[in-house]
């Protein structure tokens, strides 16, 4: 039974002003942890989409540099053997280039792994607010069963202070 089906039970067969109050809030707090849950999930997405790329990028960046040093590695022969100059000036320019190129190469992976960073952060508020607002119906189902306010305070305040952290989850 999922969280919704299980509120709306509770609503339904709510029979004193208490118990009907409680299953409000938490018809409530679960919708709030329905948004909640959907956010922590696209971030988590987008940080393991992040991870990916900056993968790939020092993938390639790993395949440009071994063609640098291989390319580095045929002048100096070529130098040391009293090679041919024009094929030296050809593989020296291949060094560059590929040195180039995989300094770009590198500058993207880091740009991923920022992304990645940002994300991450994002993905582990939303989910330590969707941990309190889970914590908030559970105190709230004790309050039913148990006819106890402290537990709807607890399962209030719990929620509330989830609901919060995952707002404010751009801002800190």
């Amino acid at each position: 039974m999922s969280v919704h089906e299980e509120v709306e039970e509770h609503v339904h067969h709510a029979h004193n002003p208490f118990d009907k109050t409680v299953a409000g809030a938490m018809a409530i707090i679960a919708a709030v942890l329905a948004v909640v849950s959907m956010l922590a999930q696209h971030y988590n997405t987008e940080t393991v989409l992040s991870q990916q790329l900056a993968s790939d990028q020092w993938s390639y960046y790993q395949g440009k540099d071994i063609r640098r040093y291989m390319a580095q590695a045929t002048h100096d022969s070529l130098s040391a053997l009293k090679g041919d100059e024009k094929l030296m000036s050809k593989y020296e320019q291949e060094a560059a280039k590929y040195r180039n190129q995989a300094d770009s190469i590198q500058e993207k992976a880091r740009e991923y792994e920022n992304e990645r960073n940002k994300t991450q952060h994002l993905a582990l508020r939303f989910d330590f607010g969707e941990v309190l607002l889970e914590i908030g119906i559970v105190f709230s189902s004790l309050a039913i069963l148990t006819k106890r306010k402290l537990f709807f305070g607890a399962g209030v305040i719990s929620a509330a202070i989830g609901a919060l952290i995952a707002a404010a989850a751009r801002w800190f």
